[in-house]
């Protein structure tokens, strides 16, 4: 069991979580016609599960694409299922298809009691989490990852939220969605700048292949500070989000640490510290939203 745990990468599960906290906070408190409208918190919990059956979809398939190809089988980082041996091919790409659906039938079950387009978005996002590094011409190896981060577990993932809760799409909750798929595209960037030497000798262009090393630094410290410029702009909606900012001084360390040029088993600290970055960022904006 704990190789599943691994195939999983609990430490990307941030991703998934911040954005629908964000988006449940900024479905508070919203009124239409001077009515309050009312969350409804139990399609919260299935937009979660939702997120969480995604990330994970998107991890063991990632893990089964890149192990069939070959091109995780020098890493620098946390082991992979099909790589290392720990598991088949087989038996990695059913677990994938296994957690998709879960996400499915929760989608659906949102979907039938709020609005049936939410089923397109629905397939998109699985489709996009497939071919990720799926496929015959995955987009991952074209650089374009952070653009399907940002917009599934940045924009989609909170905006989401809020609408399941109480069906409305709000600027705020745009603004915010903005400020997480930052921080989510910041993992995957130091993932990423990590692997540049692995990846660019089994022709895996991503952004950072496609930036180079000094440039995708300035990539990740760029994006941390816009997820922190974007809570200013959603405090002009909500001004207790500005609770936020406190946990600017975690995003020291990690930004000075990638700054500095260290490389291979060094960035992997910054992961972490990205990761407890997410959190604290997502928990003190869900916070100043529910004040």
């Amino acid at each position: 069991m704990n190789r599943w745990i691994i195939g999983a990468r609990p430490r990307t599960l941030p991703a998934a979580v911040v954005p629908v906290a964000i988006g449940a906070g900024a479905a508070l408190d919203v009124t239409v016609g001077g009515v309050d409208l009312t969350v409804v918190w139990w399609r919260v919990a299935l937009a979660l599960l939702v997120s969480l059956a995604l990330q994970i979809g998107v991890n063991y398939a990632n893990d089964y694409s890149d192990g069939v190809r070959g091109t995780d089988d020098i890493r620098v980082g946390p082991q992979r299922l099909v790589a290392s041996g720990l598991a088949s091919a087989v038996s990695v790409k059913r677990a994938a298809f296994i957690a998709f659906g879960v996400a499915a039938v929760a989608g659906l079950a949102i979907a039938v009691s709020t609005s049936l387009w939410l089923l397109a978005v629905g397939v998109a996002a699985i489709a996009a989490g497939w071919f990720y590094t799926g496929g015959p011409k995955p987009y991952g190896y074209l650089g374009l990852g952070e653009v399907f981060v940002f917009v599934f577990f940045g924009l989609v993932a909170t905006a989401g939220t809020t609408f399941v809760a109480i069906e409305r799409i709000t600027p705020l909750s745009i603004a915010l969605g903005a400020a997480a798929g930052s921080l989510a595209c910041a993992l995957l960037v130091i993932n990423n700048l990590r692997d540049i030497p692995t990846d660019r000798d089994v022709g895996k262009r991503t952004l950072a292949v496609r930036f180079g090393d000094r440039r995708t630094r300035w990539f990740y410290v760029a994006l941390v500070v816009a997820a922190f410029v974007l809570v200013g702009v959603a405090a002009l909606d909500r001004p207790t989000v500005l609770l936020g900012l406190a946990v600017v001084p975690l995003a020291i360390s990690p930004s000075r640490i990638v700054l500095s040029g260290v490389v291979g088993p060094h960035l992997i600290a910054v992961l972490a510290g990205t990761g407890r970055l997410q959190l604290a960022f997502g928990a003190a904006v869900t916070l100043g939203l529910a004040l």
